[in-house]
């Protein structure tokens, strides 16, 4: 391929040439090929379009065999070109022949040609063609040739896009049929139900300017656009609800901060010199961001491509003079608003009066959107795969993200079942609401105390509404995970000074730092694991930079100014480890007295049970701690070996089998045996049948979310421990898969409320 700098702009140059004649489309595409075959030094140059039902179509070629187009057909994931398009990702191979997805094709003749390079054409984020060159000596394409190629696709999707070589009706067909089941699987990443009307969150805005006549000019409009992206930042910031702080707020400043990057900036310029207009050159930063990030390891730098995604959308939505995204709009009183990803900035964009929930083909459990999600409440479920290309705007949509489930235009039987399930929630809403001041105490007269689960800024609140003991848990690395880097001890204080004022004087017990695995924080490199879960996480990792926990150990020694502090490590898996760690806040401590500092009113130290081999070692450890609580979470997916977020092992193993019980009550008997108090802060404790057979077991402390503390009262107040405890000593021994159904027919012979 040539290397003169000037080959890429004139290849555009004449392209534009092409395009504006008056020839057919098809004879428009047979010079294409031509031209950039010449332009590229290929001896083949090959244009495949998609049609109807995922199938790509020679349309064009120079160097194939002529009687191959509209001949030789390919499905998306079938041969190189196949998987091109099915990826959407390039191809660029020296030997093409000997990938395992190579296909050989008769008709076309291409058995002598061994070098490939291989691009999709994309139109509005989807697969519309794929654009290839090939040569017969065995190369590998430089970069600087695949970018060229890759500028070319997008031009080329003006051409395909025009419906005058594929009928837009059979590419509307292209996608998958819907199922005759109306509900799909999903994950959940911030709970809550919800049913409403689809909205698109990505109106389709198609590029139909790619080249440009003036580069200068492009640059103009590239600033002006850019200034005005800035504006509409600094206006989301500067919400009332925004400025309340919170983590929310600080992932703003972060997506401010991509947004001012100046490398972002000179490689859109850099764009714009090779022959593009300014939207164009957007887009094609943001290919080549995908395209890299994708192929990244590190977790924190792929889930940062939503907010990258957001950037360029919203810079290309500028530059056009279209609507940001479907919250500029008139949006319906129920919106559920589907989308690939979202940055934090969308979705703070909707209306919330009006938003009731969120679908993403994308997401994860850490991303920004999602934790600005769990902020306000809104449901949330991702990981939907094609389920979006099947769902028409305004079509109803339920969102079940308790249960991970969406089902569209569902029956009306189904959608009057969760319209009655809604109904029957804010019944029952004002029912907990009249418990909130009265005790968590069972009809024998046994109290349970009930604290919170709390980790960001919006949680605090609900220690008021719902009337809880306290915060049983406080999980301090959200702060740690939002920002773009180690967040400075003032900003911690600060914060942690905000939870113990919202605390007014209750309980609160701040877990340290638990990241690494499923938590990566953007400020801390760290390996590739395959299995996070079981890696280098939480205790394991500030044990390993010390200097993590005496930063924030600092800081909340600061913050509780007088106040009594409760600090608890997360996964502990032996003794030894929580006594260095109790060892790092002696010190701390001992230096802030000798600065002549204010101690805390009392410093207890816990620790969390939730891996299995601390349990033969609780005699050990139960002397030196203050307190402990049992992350059901963790514990129960190591007991088991069973990853809780896998579908296929849901319901396989039952928090209520007898095993599962019987060690739970082994912590309980060795804990009331060295008068240690114990809590339960898993989501096991905030289910009603669980909560139930917990305290039969005799815990009478549980952390559960905020919206359980309701519940779980109602259910303590209509229980008569002793009839409990007797039943399940009858049949905790028992060898069969789960007490489940034992306890449900108990429950409901003694009237206990689920």
């Amino acid at each position: 391929m040539s290397a003169v700098p000037t080959g890429p702009r004139l290849l555009l140059r004449r392209l534009r040439e092409v395009m504006a004649s008056d020839l057919p489309a098809q004879k428009r595409l047979d010079q294409i090929v031509r031209l950039i075959a010449a332009n590229m030094v290929a001896e083949v140059c090959s244009i495949y379009i998609a049609r109807g039902g995922e199938v790509l179509e020679l349309f064009a070629t120079e160097g194939l065999k002529k009687e191959a187009v509209h001949k030789t057909r390919l499905r998306f994931h079938e041969g190189l070109v196949g998987e091109i398009a099915a990826t959407g990702e390039p191809l660029n191979l020296s030997d093409a022949q000997s990938h395992p997805k190579f296909v050989y094709r008769e008709e076309t003749g291409e058995e002598a040609f061994h070098s490939l390079l291989g691009v999709p054409i994309l139109r509005a984020g989807r697969v519309v063609g794929v654009l290839v060159v090939q040569n017969k000596t065995r190369r590998h394409y430089t970069d600087d040739e695949a970018e060229a190629l890759q500028t070319v696709a997008m031009v080329l999707a003006e051409v395909v896009g025009s419906g005058d070589l594929v009928a837009p009706r059979e590419a509307a067909e292209a996608t998958l049929e819907r199922a005759a089941t109306p509900s799909f699987e999903a994950v959940t990443f911030a709970e809550g139900v919800a049913i409403g009307k689809a909205v698109f969150h990505e109106p389709i805005i198609e590029i139909t300017n790619h080249l440009a006549t003036d580069t200068e000019y492009e640059k103009q409009r590239l600033e002006k656009a850019l200034t005005e992206l800035h504006n509409q930042i600094d206006q989301l910031i500067s919400a009332e609800d925004i400025q309340r702080g919170g983590e929310h707020h600080e992932i703003l400043d972060v997506y401010k901060m991509f947004a001012a990057d100046e490398g972002w900036r000179l490689k859109i310029i850099d764009v714009i010199e090779t022959g593009l207009t300014a939207e164009a050159a957007v887009e094609r930063v943001q290919v080549d961001n995908r395209t890299r990030l994708m192929r990244t390891t590190d977790p924190y730098l792929r889930e940062r491509l939503s907010d990258l995604d957001d950037l360029s959308n919203r810079l290309i939505r500028v530059l056009v003079g279209k609507p940001a995204t479907a919250a500029a709009e008139n949006l319906p009183d129920d919106a559920i608003v589907l989308a690939r990803s979202m940055g934090p900035a969308e979705l703070l964009d909707y209306d919330r009066e009006k938003l009731r929930g969120v679908v993403l083909q994308d997401g994860s459990h850490t991303a920004h959107v999602t934790i600005v999600a769990r902020a306000l409440g809104i449901p949330l479920v991702g990981k939907v795969g094609s389920v979006l290309g099947r769902i028409e705007p305004g079509e109803e949509i339920i969102v079940d993200g308790e249960n991970g489930w969406i089902y569209v235009s569902p029956s009306p039987e189904i959608l009057q079942s969760y319209r009655e399930m809604l109904e029957a929630r804010t019944a029952r809403a004002a029912e907990y609401a009249k418990l909130r001041d009265v005790p968590a105490e069972t009809r024998d007269g046994v109290e349970v105390e009930l604290m919170i689960n709390a980790g960001l800024s919006i949680d605090l609140p609900h220690l008021e509404t719902t009337g809880a003991a306290g915060i049983g848990l406080f999980r301090t690395e959200f702060q740690f995970m939002v920002g773009s880097q180690l967040p400075k001890q003032d900003a911690q204080v600060e914060f942690y000074g905000q939870v113990f004022d919202a605390a007014r004087n209750r309980p609160v017990v701040f877990r340290t730092l638990d990241i690494g695995g499923d938590k990566p924080v953007p400020f801390m490199a760290r390996d590739h694991e395959e299995n996070p879960a079981l890696g280098w996480r939480a205790m394991r990792v500030v044990l390993d930079r010390p200097a993590l926990l005496r930063l924030q150990v600092r800081a909340l020694l600061e913050a509780a100014q007088g106040r009594p502090l409760n600090l608890m490590f997360p996964m502990v898996t032996e003794v030894s480890e929580f006594k260095a760690g109790r060892a790092i806040i002696d010190k701390e401590v001992a230096r802030r007295k000798a600065l002549g500092r204010v101690l805390p009113e009392t410093l207890r130290v816990g620790t969390m049970i939730e891996v299995p081999a601390l349990l033969w070692q609780l005699d050990h450890l139960l002397p030196l701690t203050d307190f402990v609580s049992i992350g059901s979470n963790d514990l129960m997916q190591f007991l088991f070996a069973a990853d809780r977020s896998n579908t296929h092992l849901a319901g396989r193993y039952d928090l209520l089998s007898p095993p599962a019980l019987l060690a739970l009550r082994h912590i309980l008997d060795r804990a009331r045996a060295h008068g240690v108090p114990v809590t339960l802060c898993g989501e096991m404790g905030g289910r009603t049948l669980e909560a139930m057979a917990l305290i039969g077991l005799g815990l009478r402390r549980l952390s559960v979310a905020p919206a359980a503390i309701g519940p779980v009262k109602m259910m303590i107040r209509s229980l008569e421990l002793g009839a409990l405890t007797a039943f399940l000593d009858r049949i905790i021994q028992s060898s069969d898969h789960s007490l489940r159904n034992h306890l449900l027919v108990f429950a409901r012979d003694h009237h206990v409320v689920l």
